[in-house]
């Protein structure tokens, strides 16, 4: 079969897998009262929305995997099978701990153990940053770079793959605020990460299939998610959809700065909140309406307009990272650097401006 035939089948065929696992998802949420209520300042949906979204992405993905295995289509020398086994159960490991803090609402130093161990998992079952691009040319190996330090640097790479990992997973769950904003986000940079992957797995196999059918559950799953959404993606698929993320972007070819490029906004968005909770003696990790996607909406936009800007922000810079060189995307990330300041500048002129009137 033509690989761009299979390309598209595979992303339709998700997509509809999801957009239905998503409406039995549904009923049984209302069946078992999983449900995201309104209330507290940060909840901004006026009636109980079902939760656990993140079962209808991840079983999508088993099943596509199953279905793609069964035909031989997951063939890709440079990637051990059994990674794919591992991934699967580090998303099992988020999916039991999504359900457990969407049923019981767990506290966040509790509900972190989830992403640690699913973190963990899929490292012990080999995925590592082998390599980062070198912004003169080439790239830089990093049992290499760290081969003078104790233990070869094997840990420091550990390090910096968990790292990594958790950073990613706690973007996409962070981003979750309002309808749609990180399935619509998860969905540009998979997508993203296809288009880049093809360059280093060029037959089409298993990262470019894996990332392809991540962006189409995302977009089945979009369809129920977007304003007024009928379904949230809880805490298993939030962090789910950014751990995926995380794992494709090293699979596919250490593609960390692409990641980075498109997650971009929100990333930088994380650091900005942390540093104002710092500032005001407050727990990092403890929840507010601080983030960016809420203070737009305090501004004035619509959760839409918001959705809308976030994607647009993402895909130029996909674009960036698919198009440009390495220098070219640091520039980049220069530059979102300089809008992310220039807008949490012009919100704090905005909504002082509302307050006061």
């Amino acid at each position: 079969m033509d690989n761009w035939l299979k390309f598209i089948l595979v992303f339709i065929t998700s997509a509809v897998i999801c957009f239905v696992l998503s409406k039995i998802v549904i009923a049984l949420a209302y069946k078992f009262k999983i449900l995201d209520y309104p209330r507290g300042e940060r909840k901004i949906h006026s009636q109980p929305t079902p939760l656990l979204g993140g079962l209808a992405i991840y079983f999508t993905l088993v099943i596509m995997i199953v279905i793609l295995g069964q035909n031989q289509q997951l063939l890709d020398t440079r990637i051990d099978v059994s990674m794919i086994s591992w991934f699967l159960f580090s998303g099992l490991i988020l999916m039991v701990n999504g359900y457990l803090d969407d049923k019981y609402q767990i506290k966040p130093y509790v509900s972190i153990l989830g992403p640690i161990l699913a973190s963990l998992a899929v490292i012990i079952g080999g995925l590592k940053i082998v390599y980062v691009t070198n912004p003169g040319g080439g790239v830089l190996y990093l049992d290499q770079l760290f081969s003078a330090l104790p233990g070869g640097g094997d840990f420091f790479i550990f390090l910096i793959t968990f790292i990594w990992l958790m950073g990613i997973t706690y973007t996409t769950k962070l981003l979750d605020g309002i309808d749609g904003l990180a399935s619509s986000i998860g969905l540009i940079a998979s997508i993203v990460v296809f288009v880049v992957s093809l360059s280093w797995d060029v037959v089409g196999s298993t990262t470019s299939l894996l990332a392809l059918t991540l962006a189409g559950a995302l977009l089945g799953f979009l369809f129920m998610n977007w304003h007024p959404a009928k379904i949230f993606l809880g805490e298993g698929g939030s962090t789910f959809v950014g751990f995926s993320l995380g794992v494709l972007a090293i699979i596919s070819g250490s593609k960390i700065a692409t990641a980075l490029l498109v997650m971009g906004l929100p990333v930088l968005d994380i650091f900005w909140v942390i540093l104002r909770r710092w500032k005001k003696k407050r727990s990092w990790y403890q929840g507010d309406n601080e983030h960016l996607h809420f203070r737009l909406l305090r501004a004035g936009f619509s959760q839409q307009q918001v959705v809308m800007f976030f994607a647009a922000v993402s895909l130029a810079f996909g674009l960036v990272s698919i198009f440009f060189t390495t220098k070219t995307k640091i520039g980049a990330l220069i530059i979102l650097l300089a809008t992310m300041a220039f807008l949490s500048t012009w919100l704090n002129y905005k909504l002082k401006k509302i307050e006061t009137n």
